[in-house]
């Protein structure tokens, strides 16, 4: 069972695509969460939950404070699944529909649009990467790299990985702040410059 942790909607569940994904823990989720107050990140903060699955990540964040969030997932199950969470969390808070934007495309394509478009809607405040464990570091890399443009100064990044997998490259504007292991997975926090 997935579920959020705390905030306006603490406790209602999530539905989660039934293949395909590997939804977050709320070990882990709680441990990122806890991390993200203390850092004071999550309130009024534009977030965007790359390769969202069900968009646990990314509606913890809206539950929580957050101002707006972009959930992207290329598979369209899994966005259609991501959606309905995005819209019972809405309804919950009493949020505008526009607050959690469902965006069915792939990170690349996402990201690449979203530079190439001039005057973009805004910059991001807080990020959530948790590709499938089998994307290869360079393809993370390159994520990296097309989302440093798209962030507010300040901004934080959180990436999840396999504790097998290395720590991300951060390209010019961000810079790896910590890495800490829970159990199989790799939690990396990264800031814009």
């Amino acid at each position: 069972m997935t579920r959020i942790i705390a905030g306006f909607a603490g406790s209602r569940e999530l539905a989660v695509p039934k293949s395909g994904t590997r939804p977050t823990s709320d070990r882990v989720r709680e441990a990122i969460f806890s991390a993200l107050d203390a850092r004071d990140a999550i309130m009024d903060a534009r977030a965007l939950d790359l390769y969202a699955g069900s968009g646990a990540l990314g509606l913890e964040a809206l539950s929580r404070g957050a101002r707006s969030v972009v959930l992207v997932e290329k598979h369209p199950k899994a966005a259609e699944i991501a959606r309905k969470n995005a819209d019972l969390i809405c309804s919950v808070g009493k949020l505008a529909p526009a607050s959690a934007q469902v965006v069915v495309n792939s990170v690349a394509h996402f990201l690449n649009g979203r530079a190439d478009s001039a005057g973009s809607t805004g910059n991001f405040d807080l990020v959530f990467i948790d590709p499938p464990y089998d994307v290869a570091d360079a393809e993370l890399d390159d994520v990296l790299a097309a989302l440093a443009p798209l962030l507010s100064p300040g901004a934080e990044v959180v990436v999840e990985r396999s504790t097998r997998s290395a720590a991300p490259q951060a390209p010019i504007g961000l810079t790896l702040d910590k890495s800490k292991a829970y159990g199989e997975t790799t939690i990396h926090w990264l800031s814009r410059d």
